[in-house]
């Protein structure tokens, strides 16, 4: 691919981006923490294999690269510029640059190191889905704190299964959640019959499964299980996990795993 293509397509992503919307940030509060773990994870990963380790973790991966000689067209890095003047920390316009110059990297048809996913889409889609963060001993995504850790910890963290907007979407909600799989009767953690959630907020338990049609709906299955539903039935899972049960009902919706 030759062109400005997909370095101006990032662009107008960042463009279209509401930098100030709090409202957002808390309504997706989750999905968010998920993606910027899993660009962390991203990140640590590119870090590792090309030697970048003290670069991480919002660097410039195409720095990095044998096609590190590709560089932002003119035109979209003067405007990328006016977009980015005011934006805080440092490290928010950092990743955006980089993320442009990526584009470009592709527009370019460079080569790249097989394996290695792409290091900026799920901090792209984090930014669309609430705005920035900012930056001291943790990642503050203005509605939850993630840890920074380091590189090989992240590396080895498990990789989110889903970019899906879908999926994040139903990821989000108000309140502490609780993750619950169904297993039992041929049923397993791996090949859950169904997944549940307790979501406590503002003093208020809701109990609501994950149906077929896409949605999150009251249940009363876990309402006899007291303070913790696991061992009766359902076993406690996480975020990652419920996120893989929900790409796959959503891939074929009304039918089986």
């Amino acid at each position: 691919m030759n062109g400005t293509a997909v370095s101006r397509t990032v662009l107008e992503r960042l463009r279209a981006i509401d930098w100030e919307d709090e409202a957002a940030a808390w309504e997706h509060a989750p999905s968010r923490a998920l993606l910027m773990r899993e660009y962390l994870r991203r990140a640590a990963l590119w870090a590792r294999a090309r030697g970048a380790e003290e670069a991480w973790p919002f660097f410039d991966v195409a720095e990095h690269l044998d096609a590190g000689a590709v560089q932002t067209p003119p035109d979209v890095a003067a405007e990328l510029e006016d977009l980015l003047n005011g934006l805080a920390p440092a490290s928010l316009r950092t990743t955006c640059r980089a993320a442009v110059r990526w584009g470009a990297v592709r527009d370019a048809g460079q080569d790249l190191p097989a394996g290695l996913p792409d290091p900026y889409e799920p901090l792209l889609l984090m930014y669309e889905r609430g705005g920035g963060y900012c930056l001291e001993e943790y990642v503050d995504l203005n509605g939850t704190m993630i840890r920074l850790g380091d590189v090989e910890g992240n590396a080895a963290a498990t990789p989110f299964p889903t970019l899906a907007p879908a999926t994040l979407d139903a990821l989000d909600a108000e309140g502490e959640i609780v993750y619950y799989a169904r297993i039992g009767g041929g049923y397993t953690r791996e090949n859950p019959g169904g997944i549940l959630r307790r979501r406590t907020d503002e003093g208020r338990t809701y109990d609501e499964a994950y149906t077929g049609d896409l949605r999150w709906e009251p249940t009363r299955q876990l309402e006899h299980a007291g303070s913790d539903p696991g061992g009766a039935g359902h076993v406690r899972i996480g975020d990652i996990e419920a996120a893989a049960f929900i790409e796959a009902v959503t891939e074929h919706p009304g039918g089986s795993r």
